[in-house]
């Protein structure tokens, strides 16, 4: 099946019935991008596809294992494609399937990659925040987090870095994202690995 995430329930229901149920991922600009086999242990990328895992909105591949957004390159002659953004969010998986298969094998789909979201009336977006990184060799990575306290919408800005002066980071913030922050320091590689530049916390319901 493709078209949207398999949910454990939606294939535990097909089970049920005696249905063997396996899943593929693609889009409709690329086509095919990765299956899934008998072993059921992850989605094994099609030979003719290059997929890369890349922090939103920036095209910057991040390590195995973090969650990112799905890059492809595929090389079909009627309808090539160099680096597409397919806007959905995946990891890659350590080693090779036991069905024995060897190619590169994806987690399957973990959300979309599209986080922009307004604060104040303004909108930041991910291209913001990857160019507050790429602007300062001394910031590693951001993570925006959105809430409201009542009355007002908050940001706070994240900042993994060696520097210990919060204030070096305030003109910047307000620069590129058009908002003033709470901004924070921590330790690289404290951050989260899960895909996320931009969390609104707020109760939109």
């Amino acid at each position: 099946v493709s078209g949207g995430p398999l949910f454990p329930a939606m294939r535990q229901g097909y089970a049920d019935r005696g249905i063997t149920c396996r899943q593929s991922y693609g889009t409709a600009d690329v086509g095919m991008v990765a299956y899934e086999s008998l072993a059921m242990d992850g989605m094994i990328v099609d030979e003719g596809a290059i997929v890369e895992i890349c922090t939103p909105g920036t095209g910057d591949p991040v390590p195995d294992g973090d969650i990112g957004e799905v890059v492809v390159t595929v090389f079909t002659p009627e309808f090539p494609l160099i680096r597409f953004a397919t806007g959905d969010m995946s990891a890659v998986m350590p080693g090779s399937s036991p069905c024995g298969r060897t190619n590169m094998r994806i987690v399957g789909w973990r959300g979309r990659a599209d986080q922009a979201t307004k604060v104040k009336g303004m909108f930041v977006r991910p291209e913001q925040v990857a160019e507050l990184v790429s602007r300062d060799d001394a910031i590693e990575r951001v993570r925006v987090t959105v809430g409201h306290d009542g009355s007002a919408d908050t940001m706070a800005v994240a900042i993994e870095t060696t520097a210990d002066d919060p204030a070096k980071f305030e003109g910047p913030v307000r620069e590129i994202l058009k908002l003033r922050g709470d901004i924070s320091l921590c330790a690289p590689g404290s951050l989260p690995r899960d895909g996320i530049v931009i969390e609104d916390t707020r109760d939109l319901s």
